[in-house]
C-alpha cells in the first residue's frame, strides 16, 4: 500500500510539472561589478496556473518582476504572481516580465549555465517546482 501511495504522489508531481512547458530559458551575462541580472524564457501552461516564487543558488534574492510604462516613465517592480493562462504562451523578456536575480555571488559569463527553480501554483492551490537550466548569453 505504501508503494502504491508513493508511486501515486510521484506520478502526480511529475504530471503537474509536465503541465508547464519552458522554452528558450536564458540569463543575461554580467560584468565584474554588476550584482544583478535578468532571466528570460517562454512559459506555456496546459491549465490555468501562476508562478508564485523563484530561486537560484547563484543569487541572494530572486523575484518575478514586471516592467511597464507609467506616466511616461518605465518602471520595474516585483509582482506577487505571474499568471499563466491555459494554453497561452507567456513571454518573460527584456522590458517586460522577467526573473530578477539580485545579490549575485559571482559574475555570470556567456556560456555558463544558471540553475533556476520556479514554483508554480495551480487553480487547486497545489504547488510544484520547475527546475530550469538557463544558458547565459552576452548582451
Amino acid at each position: 500500500m505504501r508503494r502504491l501511495l508513493l508511486a501515486s504522489v510521484l506520478f502526480a508531481s511529475f504530471a503537474a510539472q509536465a503541465q508547464v512547458k519552458v522554452d528558450d530559458p536564458w540569463v543575461r551575462a554580467t560584468v565584474a561589478p554588476q550584482k544583478a541580472t535578468g532571466a528570460f524564457m517562454q512559459l506555456t501552461s496546459a491549465k490555468p496556473a501562476k508562478v508564485v516564487a523563484a530561486s537560484s543558488p547563484v543569487a541572494a534574492l530572486v523575484e518575478i518582476h514586471e516592467m511597464k510604462m507609467e506616466d511616461g516613465v518605465m518602471k520595474m517592480r516585483a509582482v506577487d504572481a505571474l499568471p499563466l493562462p491555459a494554453g497561452q504562451a507567456v513571454a518573460l523578456k527584456p522590458g517586460s516580465y522577467h526573473v530578477m536575480l539580485m545579490g549575485l555571488k559571482n559574475p555570470v559569463q556567456a556560456g555558463d549555465t544558471v540553475p533556476l527553480t520556479l514554483t508554480v501554483e495551480g487553480e487547486d492551490k497545489q504547488r510544484t517546482t520547475l527546475e530550469i537550466k538557463a544558458q547565459v548569453r552576452s548582451r
